[in-house]
């Protein structure tokens, strides 16, 4: 209730200062040329950010000299703080906190242009507003405060879209960029680098080294998209029977540690636990070093991609032509079990995940393996 009230004062608001704000801010006036501070906002969940960063690189790509920030959730800052595609980072906190500071921040900077690529409203098309830039583009553009985009009309819901990053690639397109071709990326820092070949040297699972190293997400944003974990373990066991030097790696957050420790107990002394053990920023250089992530419906995925890394997602609830692999589909197996939710309790949520079988999924792994992932 509490929010409802903020967002209907702060719409009335911003529609007092819209109608006193003298400039043009419609996309019929807007002029690349005139551009030279950019305000990219992907402000949600890791894997939202990651998938952000194919329309970065294109922006990047149109304004190369362009001083170019992004507003980032505070929990993936420092994954995203040297990004070539960024000047600069500003953390993004959630919510209404810190909301005017924010602003103040923002507008610092001066920005000529704003794009939002994935921001949860009804904070994101605001503070674009706010931080004083000219030109707004967002789609899908049907909010309550899409009278401060540019593109305000024609109204552009979300049906139209497929894959996550189809909106944000048209976003981009909206302020001039090319986008045929864009892909992914993540900064690959030397220290990282030399971190994570240490740590998996002294579990003999060295980057290069003949046994496969295939990492496990077990953890995701609900029970619904996580695969049981005695059923990661089980995989575990019966590729270690094809490939007996095998590494797995458990991936996760330090919130997934626990459950990652559980897994590596089931499987034994081929697993290694980098929950809660290796720091963010070093993700992209691990997942980089694997040769197969398997991995269910959450941001180590599209890490993957990014790293171009070989895949196996992991699908029921949600869609992977929705929120799976984005491009190669030769490097990347969705297997899908579609199951829609009618219950939430804890034993059940997780239902449609139980239906993708070991068997099947041990097929694709070690098809994968085959195909040259381990090689």
């Amino acid at each position: 209730m509490r929010l409802r009230v903020r967002e209907s004062l702060l719409r009335g608001a911003l529609r007092i200062i819209k109608r006193l704000d003298w400039r043009d801010t419609s996309a019929a006036a807007f002029d690349p040329a005139g551009v030279s501070s950019i305000l990219l906002i992907s402000s949600t969940a890791l894997g939202d950010t990651v998938i952000s960063t194919a329309a970065m690189n294109a922006v990047r790509a149109r304004y190369p000299d362009a001083r170019i920030v992004a507003l980032i959730h505070r929990a993936y800052v420092k994954l995203f703080r040297n990004h070539p595609a960024l000047d600069d980072v500003v953390t993004y906190r959630g919510g209404y906190r810190g909301f005017f500071g924010l602003v103040r921040i923002l507008r610092w900077y001066r920005f000529d242009l704003a794009l939002i690529l994935h921001g949860n409203e009804p904070q994101a098309t605001p503070l674009a507003y706010l931080s004083g830039a000219r030109f707004i583009f967002k789609l899908p553009n049907a909010n309550n405060f899409r009278f401060l985009l540019a593109n305000a009309e024609p109204i552009v819901g979300r049906a139209v879209f497929r894959h996550g990053m189809e909106h944000r690639l048209a976003t981009a397109r909206l302020a001039g960029a090319l986008t045929d071709g864009a892909r992914m990326s993540l900064p690959r820092m030397p220290a990282m680098e030399r971190y994570v070949a240490e740590w998996l040297g002294k579990g003999g699972a060295t980057p290069g080294g003949a046994m496969p190293r295939i990492g496990f997400q077990s953890g995701a944003s609900s029970r619904a998209r996580m695969w049981p974990e005695e059923y990661f373990a089980d995989l575990a066991r019966r590729v270690s029977l094809r490939h007996p030097g095998a590494v797995f790696v458990l991936l996760g957050s330090p919130d997934e540690a626990e459950r990652c420790r559980h897994i590596a107990g089931l499987i034994g002394a081929s697993a290694r636990v980098a929950a809660g053990t290796l720091p963010i920023e070093a993700l992209p250089s691990l997942v980089a070093a694997l040769d197969l992530v398997v991995s269910g419906d959450t941001g180590t995925l599209h890490v993957a991609v990014a790293m171009d890394v070989p895949t196996v997602g992991l699908f029921a609830v949600s869609d992977p032509a929705v929120s799976g692999a984005a491009y190669d589909p030769e490097r990347h197996t969705a297997i899908h079990r579609p199951y829609e939710r009618k219950v939430t309790t804890k034993s059940q949520d997780q239902e449609g995940m139980c239906r993708i079988d070991v068997d099947t999924v041990e097929r694709v792994v070690l098809a994968r393996l085959a195909a040259g992932a381990g090689a």
